[in-house]
């Protein structure tokens, strides 16, 4: 479990490093074979996007909206789950409910340093409103359709943490 929910991670923020690849810098090159190979599938080629205004965001252009189709606001039965090392993660959405969930639990997910999926939003309009909702905390717009099915959840908002999954 522990393993996939950082796998889970790591696709979320990979999208960020995608964007900037090619601005990467080769400081050696000691030869040998190339990697490319296993590096081709993790970053697509660009697709061409109408002129559009630049928003900066982790995801870049093009990635709204974003749908988590498994994933609808409502209530979360909270139970115990076994993922050691896992770093807190919180899942909201484009919703009033999720609005009130950040409002009454800001303080706690800035301590636990948690960081949120965005798992339903329109466009990156929305999401900049999301993101003022959650007064600095740092967030992901990131569809969760696997998480969802992996850890068995429905609904959202939620925390999940190295030993609870909350609402």
């Amino acid at each position: 479990m522990n393993n996939l929910l950082n796998l889970v991670m790591l696709l979320c923020l990979a999208s960020s490093m995608a964007a900037h690849a090619s601005s990467l810098i080769v400081v050696e090159d000691g030869g040998g074979v190339s990697a490319l190979p296993y590096y081709q599938d993790l970053v697509p080629e660009p697709i061409e996007q109408p002129a559009q205004p630049e928003h900066i965001g982790v995801r870049g252009l093009g990635s709204f909206p974003v749908r988590s189709d498994e994933l609808t606001p409502g209530r979360v039965q909270g139970r115990v789950i076994n993922a050691p090392g896992l770093q807190p993660l919180f899942l909201v959405g484009d919703d009033e409910r999720s609005r009130t969930w950040l409002s009454e639990r800001h303080e706690l997910l800035q301590q636990l340093n948690a960081v949120g999926l965005v798992v339903n939003v329109t466009n990156a309009e929305r999401f900049a409103e999301i993101q003022r909702w959650a007064g600095g905390l740092q967030m992901v717009p990131a569809p969760s359709n696997d998480l969802a099915q992996r850890l068995g959840i429905k609904h959202y908002p939620l925390l999940i943490t190295a030993t609870t999954i909350q609402q």
